[in-house]
This record gives structure tokens, C-alpha cells and sequence, in this order.
């Protein structure tokens, strides 16, 4: 359903200054009819939000009101009075910063307009910070992280007071997240200091609009919902999936076969972009692609572990289009407009609509002509994801996620930032704090929990000073403790909590054999992945193999080196979850062989030959499989809810198993399956029925059996950890140096503890089951899944492994669980599995 709102009659080109009209006529263009509505309404004292396709000039449109205002303005007297920022651009990608204001300030030298624009980001000198402070430029492009930072500092006022727009690119990439939260908080403090400001939302896919109109406007009484002006149209994406000969594998996450198949590709574009979902992933495609690169294409590797100097220049070579071909993470999915890119590659299933939907438009970044792209599924699953998805975008299918309650790590950050800025009173805080939409309907006894956590850490920690970061004056205001805590919290500041990493710095060995100092940076590496090397192991990293020399101080140093067969490095986010609209159409594709010819033909081949060994699901139903192999007793359904809920899942389900008798030895989950092993015959208790289904899936797994788990997981530690480091309860960074993971980590475990043991109510244990049930264990899906099979599961005994099975049996390995039964590691050959499943 469209809400578009009827476009102001009478606007045209005629309403824009003079140096415009002669700009757009000069180039021969004339302005969109909706970025002349966009400009008007937003002048007229307007929130808004465009939801327009690729292509369709939403940047510009977001500027077109600013520019115009700047340019009525004119350059601002020397000696006049102080004038602050007059328009924030937010980006969440650093990347993109840099991007546009590249682009905008080509229209703004052309027009000869007296319009400063400059970036600041995590990447930009302090120096240069420090001066933009005290002279700010008329349009500041930057990340929600460093509007924070701004806000946090006694001079805010001043420098916000002459706000008048706050551009939101790529909104629906940042309000779902904790960065999201923050920034809201920003908005809502920001309105304080510039109260006629207006903000301008622009997305290209969104699921439901109402979700960011509320965003943008102050959720008060009285205040308006942000407009809305949505654009149709555009060219439909010409996509394909990979043609190949070879045998696409039965599970990983590789796609090593497709290469030989994709590099033609390469050589008949202009400019590829290969998108992948992780990092590790994209150092072993970017390898595979140089190791039969015989027409010694150009081409360049970028994600967020590089070092940001490498990067840029990366960045840079794309736009001079000087690179044939970029692999890339979600550093480059938003909104760039890179030079010729004419192709974009999606390697491995995209996980969402809304993101394949992102990512083909970087391709061809024009509305009306079509984005070309080209889906590489790493495995046979992934065919059916990526043919769902390719589907998905034909029809115009939207899957973005709702956007969740506010999170009250993100809230203990921003009250103790607030106070860095100036002493507070906590009524008129939370009035202004419940202005910003995730926090709307937040409780003012939540927001006091809050409020005495950052002033004593909570009451079983209340006796160590260090906790004490805000303190409550004799005129009721609360204020920092001391310079120190401000310091340190801009140090802390930001939501996004990387594993702990180290520097990757090149070193040479001189003749004795000894190392050197000195040397590139590269980029960084977990922590984690390093303290598993020996010197002399090799491993890939910034689309080089390295030998790993040793750890000096902060930094891992390393050579050039030689080998067949490194290692890469592996981080502990990045993968996606599937989405629950693409989880569903792969469950309609299943239970449809009509709509199996789409697909290639061994993928078919393996689904009829499952249809004929045992069943092929319902599109609402669970098949739960049980059969013999090499002495062990397994079970393996196939909900299609995404890892995160079938690991919860397999968690609880070996815990009642056990329970049972059934002596459960581990389990492991992919995407779209679950595999639990046992020394006990799990399908013959099922037919004897001294196991029940029903009642092993039963929503009541979701109580007591749930919160038995979490006490003893670690998982919940590693949330605490998060939400701690966020909240600012521990601290990463200090003035000259800075803890190390292994640091971090002990402090956080020690007070999980103490917290747990005299203090379970702890606001930050809140938030960390908060988070825990929304993120780590995808609590909420996993109950829509329980209810949504109940009464329609069904049981299938074999006595070989069946096709379906055959991926998620080669995860086997990976997760174990304590017990009756000890775990005889297995080590299932995959042409053993494959010959068992389909002779």
C-alpha cells in the first residue's frame, strides 16, 4: 500500500535561485519533480522522508533545501559573530562521507556557490576536529558516533545552535541497530539546542515507512509525523544466477568452484563489485581470483579490518575507474556512486531482499537504467536462497526489520554524555530523552535505574569509587565526578564492540634472521585468531600471504611469505541472518516441485531423489528425520529459521534430550537445518513413542528450560561483555594505551559474577537478556517458529542419511554438548555421506 501524499502543486524549477536554474540548464537535467517537493516541504518546516529507488537523485534531493538556503544566505562577513554548522549529513559508512563529498562539491564549485563542506569521521585528524569546532563549515558530513562526541562538549550549544537540516542517508541501515538507538538520542538533544531544526530521511528500501517518519519526528505531543513523498519507477535489475558446469557443493561458504565461471565476466565489464557477507571471506575470494588472474586484471580488496589509508586508496582508484574489479563487505554497499561500476557479483546467498535490493543498485547507479548483477550461491541451499531472493526483487519484495525497543546500554551511555556537556536535571532529561522513538515509551523507573547505574554502578558496586562516573549536586543537577570520567567516555564512545584486534604491521628479516622495526600497517586482526599462531605459520590478510613473526607490544608482525595453504583470519561478526521473508520463500520453493525448474539441474536431481527416499516438507511444516550413521543415532529437521534460532534451538532441544536418556552428543546449525546426534536410537524412541515430538517442541522450552540454559552458557557472558563495554562500565581505552581483549574480558567475566550472584536485577543483566533474546539467541523467532508447527510436524525414520541431510552433516564437529556421552569426534568423509544418501 502507498502512502505517498499529494506533491504541493505549482512547484518548478522557477523556485530554485537563479545559479541553479542556470546550472541544471547548462547540463542539460532538470530537477526531479520529487526533489523539488522535497526541498519546498522541508523549507516549509517539514520533517520528511524519500523513499526513492537507486538512482533516482535522493542525495541531491536531500540537499536541494540546504544548498538553497546556503545560497539565499550568501558567504558570511569576516569578523561577524560565530556561526555554527548550518546542515549535518549523517552517514553510517565512513566510506560514503567521503563519497559525497566528493560529489557534492562538484555542483557547489560549478554554481560557485559560498558553501564549505567538510567531513569529519573516525578516519579525520584530530587536529582538523579541533579546528571544525571552533569554525565550523556550513555542511558537515559525518557518522552518528562523532554528532555524539560533538554533543558531549560544554561549547554544544554554540556550535549546534544555527542548525537547520539533518540529512539521513541509507536510514534504513541505521535505525535497527544500537547505532540507531544512539543517534536517535542525539536527534532528541540536538532539537534542544536547535529547536527549529528539520530532519530529511532518505532510503531505497524500506519494509514499512511509518517505522522511519516516526524516527524523524519527536515522538511529543502535538509534533507531527515526518511526510512522506515515496518515488516508483525505476528499471527492473537484470540478475542472474551463475551458470556453471561444475558441482556446486553440498555446504561452505567458499564458492571456490565459481571462479573459473566468473572471471569471464570480469574481463567483459568495466568495473565489478564483489560483494560477500564476511571478512574472512573476502581475503579467500580476493586469493582465488589473483591465483588465475591471467590477464593480470586490476583488482582490489576492501573491508572494515584494513587499514583506512589502504582503503581510501582503494576507494579512490574506483572512482578515477582504474580497477577492473573491488571485493568487497558492507563497507561499500551504501548508497556510493562509484565511476563505471557496471556489474555487481553477490558471492553466497544474500540473506535478505532489502540488502540483495542495496547492494545490485551500486551497479548502473542510474533510475532508469537497469542495475546488472550476478548471485554465486556457495552451496546447494544457497541456490534455493538466491533464487527466492532474485524473485523477491523482481516483485519489489521488502524485508527490512522493524526497528526494536531502545537499548539501555546505548541509554547509560548517553546520560553519562549528557553530563559531559553540562550538569543535567533528570526531569527535563528524560522528557527530552523520550522525544526519540525507541526510547518513547521507556518507564521512569527504567530511566532512574539508569540514571543511579552511571552515578554508582548499581548497589553491589556502588562501594568502588571508579563507578562513581556522575554525582548529584546540592541544587538537585547531576554532574561529572571529574575531568577524568569525560575524558574517558569521549575515548569509549560508540556502539559498534569489535573482538579485541591488533595492528598487522609488514617487517623485513635482515641478514642475521632477526626482525626489523618499522614498516606498513595493513590493517588489523582479531586477537583471538593470533594467539592461535606460531611463528612461521602463514595466513591471509589484505589480499597478501603473511608469516606470522610474532606479537610485539600491540602489534602483530609479519613478512611476505609463500604458501599453498594458509589460514584466514576469522572475526567474530559479519555473518547475516536470513530473513524470515526469504526463509519462507524457501520453504514455498521446497514444497512446490513446480517451481524446482528454475533451478539448475543437480540441484533438482538432489531434491527428487530426497522426494523419493523420504519427504520433501510442506511449506508449514517440520520435517524431523532420524537414521543411522557410523554408529551414532541422528536427528536432523529443517525449520529454515536461520542459525541464530536453530542454535538456541539445538541448545535446548539436547538438554531435554538429555533429560530423556536419549544421551545427545552434540548438535550443529546452518541456516536452514538442525543436527543432533546420540548414542541412543532417537527415531526408535519417536515410533515407540517414548519420545514425543510435540512434546520435545513444545513453547514451554522457552521458560524454565531456557533460563537454566542461559545461567550456565557462556553466551550470556559474551553479551555482558558487549553491553558493559557499552554502557561504559568498562572502559577499552585509556590515555596511552589500552586493554587488551584478554583484559577486557576477565574484568567483564569477574563482574558478570559478582553481579549474578548479589545483584540479579541488575539493570545492565536487563539489557543483557534484552539483548541476548533479540540478537544472540533470536528468542523471538524461534517462539514464532515453535508455534507456527505445532501440530504439523512430521517424523520420517530411515536407515541412511537422506539427501537433505547431506549439508548440515558435513558441519558436524563444530558444537559440542556436556553429558552421559562423550564425544568420539566424527569424522564423516563427504563422499561417504554422499554415496549414503543418494544410492
Amino acid at each position: 500500500m502507498k502512502h505517498t501524499e499529494p506533491p504541493i502543486s505549482g512547484i518548478d524549477v522557477g523556485t530554485l535561485p537563479l545559479s541553479f536554474q542556470k546550472w541544471f540548464g547548462e547540463k542539460g537535467w532538470s530537477p526531479r519533480a520529487h526533489q523539488l517537493e522535497l526541498s519546498a516541504r522541508a523549507r516549509s518546516g517539514e520533517n520528511m522522508l524519500l523513499i526513492a529507488p537507486t538512482g533516482a537523485g535522493k542525495t541531491l534531493g536531500g540537499f536541494m533545501a540546504s544548498l538553497t538556503d546556503l545560497a539565499e544566505r550568501g558567504k558570511v562577513p569576516p569578523g561577524s559573530a560565530f556561526v555554527g554548522v548550518h546542515t549535518l549529513y549523517i552517514s553510517p559508512l565512513k566510506a560514503l562521507a567521503v563519497d559525497i563529498e566528493r560529489n557534492l562539491m562538484k555542483p557547489v564549485s560549478e554554481m560557485g556557490l559560498p558553501i564549505s563542506v567538510e567531513t569529519r569521521t573516525g578516519d579525520t585528524p584530530q587536529s582538523k576536529r579541533q579546528r571544525q569546532k571552533l569554525k565550523p563549515p556550513d555542511i558537515l558530513l559525518t557518522t552518528p558516533e562523532q554528532v555524539s562526541l560533538l554533543l558531549a562538549n560544554k561549547e554544544a550549544e554554540r556550535f549546534f545552535k544555527d542548525l537547520k537540516y539533518v540529512v539521513l542517508d541509507e536510514l534504513h541501515s541505521l535505525v535497527t541497530s544500537k547505532r540507531g538507538h544512539l543517534f536517535s538520542l542525539a536527534l532528541a538533544r540536538v532539537r534542544k539546542h536547535a529547536p527549529g531544526m528539520r530532519t530529511i530521511g532518505l532510503s531505497a528500501t524500506v519494509a514499512d515507512p511509518m517505522d522511519l517518519q516516526r524516527y524523524l519526528s519527536p515522538q511529543a505531543q502535538g509534533e507531527p509525523t515526518a511526510g512522506l513523498i515515496t518515488v516508483d519507477g525505476g528499471a527492473k535489475p537484470d540478475i542472474a544466477i551463475l551458470g556453471t558446469e561444475e558441482r556446486i557443493p553440498w555446504s561452505g561458504h567458499s564458492a571456490r568452484y565459481a571462479m573459473q565461471d566468473l572471471y569471464p565476466a570480469l574481463k567483459a565489464h568495466k568495473t565489478t563489485l564483489i560483494f560477500v557477507n564476511t571478512r574472512s571471506q573476502a581475503e579467500r575470494i580476493f586469493q582465488e581470483l589473483w591465483t588465475i588472474n591471467d590477464d593480470n586484471l586490476p583488482i582490489a580488496l576492501h573491508h572494515g579490518s584494513l587499514d583506512a589509508g589502504q582503503r581510501r586508496k582503494v576507494e579512490a582508484a574506483m572512482a578515477d575507474n582504474k580497477l577492473r574489479a573491488v571485493v568487497a563487505t558492507s563497507t561499500l554497499d551504501l548508497g556510493i556512486d562509484w565511476g563505471d561500476v557496471d556489474l555487481v557479483v553477490h558471492v553466497g546467498a544474500p540473506k535478505g531482499a532489502s540488502r540483495l535490493a542495496q547492494r545490485i543498485g551500486r551497479a548502473n547507479h542510474r533510475m532508469d537504467e537497469p542495475s546488472k548483477a550476478i548471485l554465486v550461491p556457495a552451496n546447494r541451499f544457497e541456490v534455493m536462497e538466491c533464487r527466492a531472493a532474485l524473485d523477491a526483487n523482481y516483485v519489489g519484495a521488502q524485508d527490512t526489520p522493524p526497528i526494536a525497543e531502545g537499548a539501555l546500554d546505548v541509554l547509560a551511555q548517553h546520560v553519562l554524555g549528557m553530563a559531559c556537556a553540562e550538569p543535567f536535571d533528570a526531569d527535563d532529561l528524560y522528557r527530552e530523552v523520550t522525544t526519540a522513538s525507541p526510547y518513547a515509551d521507556l518507564p521512569r523507573e527504567t530511566f532512574d535505574r539508569i540514571v543511579d547505574f552511571t552515578a554508582t554502578g548499581g548497589y553491589a558496586l556502588r562501594t568502588y569509587e571508579r563507578y562513581a562516573r556522575i554525582r548529584q549536586t546540592k541544587d538537585g543537577l547531576w554532574r561529572v565526578s571529574n575531568p577524568q570520567v569525560a575524558m574517558q567516555y569521549r575515548l569509549n564512545l560508540g556502539t559498534i564492540v569489535e573482538a579485541a584486534e591488533l595492528n598487522v604491521r609488514m617487517v623485513k628479516r635482515n641478514a642475521k634472521g632477526t626482525i626489523g622495526r618499522g614498516g606498513m600497517t595493513l590493517g588489523k586482526v582479531e586477537e583471538y585468531f593470533l594467539e592461535q599462531l606460531v611463528q612461521g605459520d602463514t595466513f591471509l590478510f589484505a589480499g597478501k600471504v603473511l608469516r606470522f613473526e610474532g606479537i610485539r607490544e600491540s602489534e602483530c608482525l609479519v613478512s611476505q611469505a609463500f604458501s599453498m595453504d594458509p589460514k584466514i583470519p576469522s572475526y567474530a561478526g559479519g555473518r547475516f541472518p536470513l530473513s524470515t521473508y526469504l526463509a519462507d520463500q524457501v520453504r514455498s520453493m521446497l514444497a512446490d516441485p513446480a517451481r524446482w525448474n528454475a533451478l539448475p539441474d543437480q540441484v533438482r536431481d538432489w531434491l527428487a531423489i530426497q522426494k523419493e527416499k523420504s519427504i520433501i516438507p510442506k511449506r508449514d511444516e517440520l520435517l524431523v528425520e532420524t537414521f543411522p550413521f557410523r554408529k551414532r543415532f541422528f536427528m536432523v529437521m529443517y525449520p529454515f529459521e536461520g542459525r541464530l534460532a536453530h542454535q538456541t534451538l539445538g541448545m535446548l532441544l539436547t538438554r531435554r534430550l538429555e533429560r530423556a536418556g536419549a544421551k545427545p552428543m552434540g548438535f550443529v546449525a546452518t541456516d536452514y537445518s538442525l543436527a543432533i546426534w546420540a548414542l541412543e536410537d532417537i527415531g526408535m524412541r519417536l515410533q515407540s513413542d517414548r519420545l514425543s515430538l510435540p512434546d520435545l517442541l513444545d513453547e514451554d522450552m522457552l521458560g524454565d528450560d531456557l533460563e537454566a540454559w542461559l545461567d550456565e552458557s557462556f553466551m550470556l557472558k559474551r553479551t555482558f561483555r558487549n553491553c558493559a563495554i557499552i554502557s561504559g562500565l568498562i572502559e577499552r581505552r585509556h590515555p596511552g594505551k589500552e586493554k587488551t581483549g584478554r583484559q577486557v574480558t576477565v574484568s567483564a567475566d569477574l563482574i558478570y559474577d559478582v553481579l549474578r550472584s548479589h545483584e540479579p536485577d541488575h539493570i545492565l543483566l536487563e539489557a543483557t537478556r534484552r539483548d541476548a533474546a533479540s540478537g544472540l539467541l533470536d528468542i523471538g523467532r524461534l517462539g514464532d517458529m515453535l508455534r507456527r508447527i505445532k501440530g504439523h510436524t512430521t517424523h520420517c525414520a530411515l536407515e541412511h542419511v537422506s539427501p537433505l541431510a547431506v549439508p548440515v552433516m558435513m558441519e558436524i564437529g563444530r558444537e559440542t554438548v556436556p553429558g552421559q556421552a562423550m564425544d568420539d569426534v566424527l569424522a564423516e568423509a563427504a563422499d561417504e555421506l554422499i554415496a549414503d544418501a543418494m544410492s
